[in-house]
C-alpha cells in the first residue's frame, strides 16, 4: 500500500462491482479535465453533472443504502470500499465530496429510525439518484443540541406543524429528504423528522458559503408532516445525532487524504522540474525534507485511517474502541492534512496561488476539514475521556485482521448511545503493537511514550489544570500521538511497509512528540515536576542518512512525473 494513483489503480481488494464504481468515477473526472473542474470551482458551479453521473451509475444507492434495502448483492454499506470512494473525490475536488459527505450525514437518522416505511421510502429515492441532508445545526446555536428553537406542535393524531430555522445544512437546496432535529413543544422531547426541500412549506432562504457547495438556511414555516416522517423520539433522536456524527466523521479523514495526495503529485511534479542557482529545486537539502516529510505524513495518515475502519467494520456492543479511532481520523489525519500542505506549500510557493493548478484549491479546501463535524478541539475532549482505560487498563482482545470482507457494517446503525459509558471502553495492550518492530525510531518513540506514563500516573494534572482548556488540549496532542502510532505499525505490518519507510514515519512522530513535550514544558501553569518529566520527554529521531536518502529517492522522487490529471 502506498498512495491512490488514479491512472495505476491498485483495487485488487475490492469485487468487481466496487472496482468498477471507482474506476467510472475515476474515468468521469479525467474526462472532466482539470481546466473544467477549476473553471467550475471558480465560478461556483452547482455540481450537476457529478450528481447525474451518480444518478445515471446509481452510485450513491450502492454505496449508502444497507444491504437488506438494496435490490443487488452490491448494494451494502460497507466501510471498506467507501474509505476509497472519499479519497477519490477528495483527489479531485472537496466540492465532490461534500456532497457525499451530506448525503450520509441526512441518511444517518433515517438509517438508525425504527421507521421502515420511510427506509424503504428512502431506498427508492436513492435509487433514482436523491441527495440528503442533515438539519441539526442552527445560526444561533450552532450543534448544540439542547439549544435547539425548531419546535414541533401537534395538529391531530398523528400530525404535525413544525416552525423553525436551520443553518449551515449541505445539500439543503436540493435534498429529496432533510434529516430535521427539533423539540415538541407539548412534551419538550426531541424529534427527528424528515423534510422536503421542495414542499411549499419549506424555503430555502440563502447558500452561506461562497462556493460550489450549496450550504443553505432553511425556514420551516407551518410545515407540515405526519407519522410516516417521524424518524424517532426523545432519547432516540438524541442517540440517532450522535450515532450519525460518530460514524461520519470518520470520511474527513479520508477526503483530507486524497486532497493531500493530489497536491503532492502536482508538487513532486514542479519541483523536481525546476531549475534555481543551476540545481533542480529537489537537490537542495532542505526540500528533500519538506517533501520526505509531506509523503511520510500522508502515507501515515492513509494506514492509520485504513486500520480505523477495521476497528469500526467489527465493533460491536462489547467493542467500542472505534469511538476512538474516528475522532482521530476526524480530528488527528485532518490536521496533519493541513500539516502536508503546508510542507508542500513551503517547496512550490508561488506556484501554489496559481489559478490552472489543483493546488490552489487545496491548499483552501484542507483547512475547512478540520473543523467539520465538530471543530478538532471538541474531538480532542471526546478523545481524553479514553486515556486512563487506553494507559493503565489494557484489555485482552483477540487479534483483529483486516477488515476487506465484502459485508455490509450493521453496527453502525444499531450503535445506541455514543456518548454515555466512554470512560468504560477498554483497549487492547498498546505495547503489542510497538514492540511488533525493531526499529530505531520506534524504539526512540516508546521510550517518549514511558515517560509520558510517568508523567500521567505521578504528576497528573491538579484540579486547575485540569479545567485550563488549553493545558489539557496539549495532554491531549500527546495522548493521541500514542494510538495513531500504534494503528500505523498495526497497518504497516499487515500491508508489509518496508522497516525504512516505517523508521522515517516514526522520525517525524518523534520529532512531533518532542514538539508537544516542549509546549507542554512552556505552559504557564505546569509544576517543576511536571517539566521535568516534560525534558525527558524530548529526544532526538535517530540518524540514518542512508536510510533517508533510499526513502527519498525510491519511494519520493520516484513520483516525479508519475501522475498529471488529464487537461
Amino acid at each position: 500500500m502506498r498512495l491512490l494513483h488514479p491512472k495505476k489503480l491498485n483495487l485488487d481488494s475490492l469485487d468487481p462491482k466496487s472496482r468498477e464504481i471507482m474506476e467510472k468515477t475515476i474515468a468521469f473526472f479525467e474526462g472532466k479535465g482539470l481546466k473544467k473542474v477549476k473553471h467550475d470551482d471558480h465560478e461556483r458551479v452547482w455540481y450537476a453533472d457529478f450528481l447525474d453521473f451518480v444518478k445515471r451509475e446509481q452510485i450513491f444507492y450502492a454505496l449508502m443504502t444497507p444491504a437488506q434495502y438494496g435490490d443487488a448483492e452490491h448494494v451494502r454499506f460497507d466501510s471498506y470500499r467507501n474509505n476509497f470512494f472519499n479519497e477519490i473525490l477528495g483527489f479531485y475536488g472537496l466540492a465532490y465530496w461534500y456532497t457525499w459527505q451530506v448525503t450520509m450525514l441526512g441518511l444517518g437518522p433515517i438509517w438508525n429510525s425504527k421507521n421502515e416505511a420511510i427506509k424503504k421510502e428512502t431506498a427508492r429515492r436513492l435509487k433514482e439518484g436523491a441527495i440528503f441532508a442533515f438539519g441539526l445545526s442552527e445560526k444561533e446555536h450552532g450543534a448544540d443540541l439542547i439549544a435547539s428553537e425548531m419546535k414541533v406542535t401537534a395538529a391531530g393524531p398523528g400530525k404535525y406543524i413544525a416552525n423553525g430555522r436551520k443553518y449551515y445544512i449541505g445539500n439543503a437546496n436540493k435534498a429529496s429528504y432533510v434529516s430535521t432535529f427539533a423539540r415538541e413543544l407539548s412534551t419538550g422531547d426531541y424529534i427527528f423528522f424528515a423534510a422536503e426541500s421542495d414542499h411549499k412549506n419549506y424555503t430555502c432562504v440563502q447558500n452561506v458559503v461562497n462556493s460550489q457547495n450549496y450550504v443553505a438556511e432553511y425556514e420551516l414555516k407551518e410545515y407540515p408532516f405526519t407519522d410516516f416522517e417521524v424518524l424517532s423520539r426523545g432519547r432516540d433522536a438524541w442517540d440517532a445525532s450522535l450515532a450519525t456524527i460518530a460514524y461520519c466523521k470518520y470520511n474527513l479523514g479520508w477526503a483530507s487524504i486524497g486532497i493531500c495526495t493530489h497536491a503532492f503529485y502536482e508538487a513532486i511534479n514542479h519541483a523536481a522540474n525546476r531549475v534555481l542557482f543551476r540545481h533542480k529545486v529537489t537537490d537542495f537539502p532542505h526540500i528533500k525534507q519538506f517533501m520526505t516529510d509531506a509523503w511520510t505524513r500522508l502515507l501515515a495518515m492513509r494506514l492509520f485511517s485504513f486500520r480505523a475502519s477495521d476497528y469500526m467494520r467489527s465493533a460491536s456492543e462489547d467493542d467500542k474502541r472505534y469511538l476512538l479511532y474516528n475522532p482521530l481520523v476526524k480530528m488527528k489525519v485532518t490536521m496533519q492534512g493541513e500539516e502536508v500542505v503546508n510542507l508542500l506549500w513551503d517547496v512550490i510557493a508561488a506556484k501554489g496561488f496559481e489559478k490552472s493548478g489543483y493546488f490552489e484549491m487545496a491548499a483552501r479546501d484542507i483547512r475547512g476539514l478540520p473543523k467539520l463535524e465538530g471543530t478538532a478541539q471538541v474531538n480532542m475532549v471526546l478523545i481524553m475521556k479514553f486515556m486512563d482505560k487506553f494507559f493503565f487498563e489494557p484489555f485482552s482482545y483477540p487479534e483483529l485482521p483486516r477488515q476487506k470482507h465484502f459485508k455490509n457494517d450493521d453496527f453502525l446503525f444499531e450503535q445506541g448511545s455514543t456518548s454515555k459509558g466512554q470512560n468504560k471502553i477498554q483497549f487492547h495492550d498498546f505495547n503489542i503493537a510497538y514492540n511488533s518492530t525493531k526499529v530505531s525510531n520506534v524504539k526512540i518513540f516508546q521510550a517518549q511514550i514511558e515517560v509520558f506514563k510517568e508523567f500521567l500516573s505521578k504528576t497528573p494534572p491538579d484540579k486547575g489544570q485540569s479545567r485550563d482548556l488549553d493545558f489539557m488540549l496539549n495532554v491531549g496532542e500527546l495522548f493521541t500521538l500514542v494510538p495513531y502510532g500504534q494503528l500505523i505499525i498495526e497497518s504497516a505490518n499487515s500491508e508489509k511497509i518496508s522497516d525504512d519507510i516505517l523508521d522515517q514515519i516514526f522520525d517525524f512522530m518523534v520529532r512531533d512528540f518532542s514538539k508537544y513535550a516542549l509546549q507542554m514544558y512552556s505552559r504557564t501553569s505546569s509544576t517543576p515536576e511536571q517539566m521535568e518529566l516534560c525534558l525527558k520527554m524530548i529526544k532526538k529521531p535517530a540518524v540514518n542518512v542512508e536510510r533517508f536518502t533510499r526513502v527519498w529517492e525510491k519511494e519520493v522522487l520516484a513520483l516525479d512525473q508519475s501522475y498529471h490529471m488529464n487537461p
